[in-house]
């Protein structure tokens, strides 16, 4: 009996998608659950997996084909057996590669500014993933090339609707952005004295991202214009807090929503946003975990970024951009003594949020994290 193998839904506004790679070959048996091929559309990049086991009987579509929600792509014979004796190479996506001329290395190390990410190569982080502090850096070496060469490769669907959003998003709200800083000594304090019993309690680490979910939800409560969004001539406000977390990937930039987060105390938290991350990492992502937020935090920090401004997630109206942790000479009872600061950026829409209230916020968030007794009592 043949079994259709159809493309899944997309997501309320896409209505199709690429097919970019088939990870089964015509003849190779099938089991429940197995990867098949992979598609991707204008957010994100989807597995399409076996439903049944068999044999992949029929391959209707070709790499780079265009595919629409609920298409037959394929056939898996439910009833056949598997003819090959050993399974054949993926057919990926073809992109054009040019010859490589071997390096020749230089006597003065140079960072490469295009390509890749400098900080991936040659920075050591601490343990924590959402709020590492750069404490090693190693100049990384360039190659020099013997030849001038050009590589010219199409964009993805993905990284193009990257483009058109964060281009829209300046071309449509009045963005602004104000600064802050905040002193993590007493979030510090607190994981290193109760991570370990968090840990072993929650099956998570402590991390920094979820002390500054709760700082952002609790402030939200006292400035709701930054939990909501401009639609045609009104203003929607939200009784909820979906918070947007920018992930990094291979293929671009995503945000996965994590939902009802002022709800969450900081093990859920955690466990939220670790689950998120190892979604956008294997690929696991699907559109209902994109879909809506009301407000985004993104992590640069983790890059070795000490301030940016982040660009807005359009239709939102507000962005918290965490940075690298440095520790500075600060003045606390008029001594000279050293903490572990982060500079804060707070990206808004001014046409909805005034600057006084933009400003306000950052402070309620700094003054959150500065004092997290608050966030643990949720007053």
């Amino acid at each position: 009996m043949d079994i259709e193998i159809k493309v899944p839904s997309l997501g309320e506004s896409e209505t199709e998608a690429t097919l970019i790679a088939w990870l089964k070959q015509e003849g190779d048996a099938v089991a429940v659950d197995d990867v098949l091929a992979e598609i991707e559309s204008d957010k994100i990049t989807m597995e399409i997996t076996a439903l049944d086991a068999g044999v992949l009987k029929g391959v209707l579509k070709k790499v780079d084909d265009i595919v629409e929600p609920g298409e037959v792509i394929g056939y898996i014979d439910d009833s056949a057996q598997a003819v090959k004796s050993a399974p054949a190479k993926p057919e990926k996506k073809k992109e054009k590669v040019e010859e490589k001329v071997a390096p020749t290395p230089v006597t003065e190390p140079v960072a490469e500014q295009a390509g890749k990410s400098v900080e991936s190569e040659s920075t050591v982080v601490d343990e924590d993933e959402y709020g590492a502090e750069v404490v090693e850096a190693a100049e990384p070496v360039a190659a020099v090339f013997a030849e001038r060469r050009e590589e010219r490769v199409p964009m993805t669907r993905l990284r193009r609707r990257i483009a058109e959003r964060l281009k829209s998003a300046q071309n449509t709200a009045a963005m602004l952005t104000t600064f802050n800083e905040v002193n993590l000594q007493a979030v510090m304090d607190l994981r290193t004295r109760y991570g370990a019993q968090f840990q072993q309690k929650h099956g998570v680490k402590l991390g920094f991202m979820s002390f500054f979910v709760r700082a952002v939800s609790q402030a939200i409560s006292q400035y709701p214009a930054l939990n909501a969004y401009i639609e045609a001539d009104d203003i929607v406000y939200h009784n909820y807090v979906d918070v947007g977390i920018a992930v990094s990937t291979e293929k671009g930039l995503v945000v996965p929503v994590l939902r009802n987060a002022h709800l969450m105390n900081l093990a859920g938290i955690e466990k939220g946003i670790g689950d998120l991350a190892v979604k956008a990492r294997d690929g696991g992502l699907t559109p209902d975990d994109l879909k809506g937020g009301s407000f985004s935090i993104t992590n640069g920090g983790i890059y070795g970024s000490m301030l940016s401004t982040p660009i807005l997630n359009p239709p939102q109206s507000g962005i918290l951009g965490m940075h690298n942790i440095q520790k500075r000479a600060v003045v606390e009872n008029d001594n000279i003594v050293i903490r572990p600061m982060m500079y804060l950026a707070l990206s808004y829409d001014h046409r909805l949020i005034d600057g006084a209230d933009a400003v306000r916020f950052l402070v309620a968030v700094k003054e959150a994290l500065e004092y997290p007794g608050g966030l643990l009592l949720d007053l």
